[in-house]
């Protein structure tokens, strides 16, 4: 995409807002801004826990994307992925999920937040 097709953007902490509505109801999510500012090329969203991990958080589903990364910004996760298993990510944890892989958030700590970079930035959730 030509940097004429994006504008600049500022999103700051102090402006945030966590709202729910999002994919997962145990979730607060913040858009960033990043799917208007890139004309809906990508989007950034912070996903926060809403309370503790409820029991049936574990729900495999795959995106149809482009591309996907998570970057852990507090707290800890696991989540299960197709033909690797289990893996458990902590403050700092970087990952990228192939398109379509089929995973799953097993559980979360009480102050998980996560931020998730996807292309596109409308997308289909398939839950499996």
């Amino acid at each position: 995409m030509p940097a004429t097709q994006q504008r600049f953007l500022v999103s700051l902490l102090k402006d945030a807002k966590f709202e729910r509505g999002g994919l997962r109801s145990y979730f607060l999510d913040r858009d960033v801004g990043v799917a208007e500012a890139t004309n809906g090329m990508v989007t950034a969203l912070v996903h926060r826990a809403a309370g503790p991990c409820p029991p049936d958080v574990r729900v495999m589903h795959l995106h149809k994307v482009d591309f996907q990364m998570n970057y852990v910004l507090k707290g800890w996760c696991r989540f299960e992925f197709e033909g690797h298993g289990e893996q458990r990510f902590e403050a700092g944890d970087a990952w990228v999920q192939p398109p379509e892989i089929e995973h799953a958030l097993v559980e979360f700590s009480e102050d998980f937040e996560v931020l998730e970079i996807v292309m596109p930035a409308q997308f289909e959730t398939v839950d499996l």
